[in-house]
């Protein structure tokens, strides 16, 4: 027997776009219904031992991979917060490159600087976005930073969604001080404190859609683990049921005439053909950009504890005009076990010098795009790597090996077969990681290039709404998960039918 909910909004997701909209839509005085798949996850539990932290937080257990060469891990996050949860914390704003180019080509008009100001700027304080401090990024930036100081290359702190940090220097596998910002301790919370009702272990079976106007979204729960009760949260009374929801209910359908789907980058295409709402325009699942990245190791006469400190800390930008980015990275001894590109002896040698080890990253603004298929009912990536993009690579290792001894490396570890430099590398010889997909549900002005309009909505679903990095038309260059968070603020404000309030506003307000 099919439960019955009926809300004004019912939004799909509880990552960086779908917890926003969810807490903006139910300050406002919507009626919300929030879904997500996977569990909530309880921090005092975040244990800081990377294989134990990945099976828990990641979907797959941070094993997705792409298909291509070459093959690309691509880590996501699953339960309330998403990846959100186990990134590092990096936000930046969109270039205004981007944004200028996606006006251009794409007919974007209302994502300016300007227009998008109001939204970063409520981002940005509802998250205690900050810049690191030097004493907080530990002795692992202080090497890069050396480096890029002595080749006059262009770096500085990165800013972060953290408040109170202490360095514990495992973002990637849950936060165990509480001190990042995610969307999961800080939007979910704000929307349920203003009676939205959220629905863990919820798997989206399909959006209904009648005579062009959705009209609801057909509900599994399934329990998910790690979630309180296996089929709803912190929403559950005494009674253990969800208010409106018997206890019981494992078939449900929310009525509601408007949607808002944040499944994900990945997962979005899937729900939408699942639902038969892939429209017309034959773009669904294409233009998959991913940022591939990478990183190297280097052996320094000091002792680095690159664990102690902010992994993810320094940006160096002397050739993001190039495509080409460097950030850091860092965990503890398991993580760099797991990391180090070594085999055997030298392998051993090197994590006996743990404490002398440094790591530094970078990612490539790729030309490269993918697509998400869908197989036995699971998304299927695939994405080759092309030239432009390998060569970006090669160019990025080799400036990330003059870094490193620019800061006095004794040696520089590569991520290349034995023997091989970088200018040699071929697609296969690389070893990379993705963590920015974007692209699959792409904005676009004109219906017969894109999946969603400028304002996010679907262009042929009246009532249909797409909140998550699948609207991001193009990579950045920089980590999205700020920009995701804007366009959803942009997005509950319109559908609010207000303004973005301001400081401005704020202080009117209060006098």
């Amino acid at each position: 027997m099919t439960a019955h909910l009926t809300a004004d909004v019912c939004v799909i997701g509880a990552g960086a776009g779908g917890a926003v909209v969810a807490a903006e839509l139910a300050e406002g005085g919507a009626d919300v219904i929030l879904l997500e798949q996977g569990p909530r996850h309880d921090p005092g539990a975040f244990t800081a031992h990377p294989p134990e932290m990945l099976a828990r937080l990641y979907r797959d257990g941070g094993q997705t991979v792409t298909l291509g060469a070459p093959p690309i891990l691509l880590p996501l996050g699953r339960g309330i917060g998403g990846t959100t949860l186990v990134n590092s914390g990096t936000c930046f704003r969109t270039p205004p490159r981007v944004l200028a180019r996606w006006e251009r080509e794409l007919g974007l008009e209302t994502m300016t600087p300007a227009q998008l100001e109001p939204a970063f700027a409520r981002v940005e304080e509802a998250l205690s976005i900050a810049p690191v401090t030097p004493a907080l990024a530990g002795r692992n930036a202080e090497v890069a930073r050396r480096g890029a100081a002595a080749l006059g290359w262009s770096h500085g702190w990165l800013r972060r969604n953290a408040r109170g940090c202490v360095g514990s220097g495992v973002c990637a596998f849950g936060c165990p001080s509480g001190a990042k910002q995610d969307v999961g301790s800080v939007y979910v919370p704000r929307a349920q404190a203003a009676g939205a009702r959220v629905l863990t272990g919820a798997d989206v079976r399909r959006i209904v859609a009648r005579a062009g106007r959705v009209r609801g979204v057909e509900v599994r729960i399934s329990g998910a683990p790690g979630a309180d009760s296996g089929a709803a949260d912190a929403d559950r009374g005494a009674t253990g049921a969800l208010r409106g929801l018997p206890a019981r209910a494992r078939e449900v359908f929310v009525a509601a005439d408007t949607v808002v789907l944040a499944a994900g980058t990945i997962h979005t295409p899937g729900l939408l053909r699942r639902s038969r709402l892939a429209g017309r325009s034959g773009q669904l699942g294409r233009n998959l950009s991913l940022h591939p990245a990478t990183a190297a190791f280097a052996l320094m006469d000091e002792e680095v504890n690159m664990a102690h400190g902010v992994p993810q800390s320094l940006y160096v930008d002397e050739f993001a005009d190039e495509g080409i980015v460097f950030e850091g990275v860092a965990g503890p001894p398991a993580y760099a076990a797991a990391s180090l590109p070594l085999t055997g002896r030298r392998h051993a040698e090197a994590m006996a010098d743990y404490k002398r080890l440094a790591q530094f990253g970078l990612m490539v603004s790729d030309s490269s795009r993918g697509r998400v298929h869908v197989v036995a009912g699971r998304p299927v990536v695939r994405y080759d790597l092309v030239a432009a993009d390998v060569a970006k690579v090669r160019a990025g290792l080799a400036r990330l090996e003059q870094l490193f001894l620019a800061a006095g490396a004794r040696e520089v570890y590569l991520p290349l077969p034995p023997g091989t430099r970088p200018h040699q590398a071929k697609a296969r010889d690389l070893k990379l990681m993705a963590f920015h997909p974007l692209g699959t549900a792409r904005a676009h002005r004109d219906p017969a290039q894109g999946v969603v309009d400028q304002d996010l909505r679907h262009h042929e679903v009246e009532g249909l709404h797409v909140a998550d990095g699948s609207v991001v038309p193009s990579a950045l260059g920089v980590n999205p998960q700020l920009t995701i968070m804007a366009l959803a603020t942009r997005l509950a404000y319109a559908l609010l039918d207000r303004p973005i309030p301001t400081e401005e506003t704020a202080t009117a307000c209060r006098s």
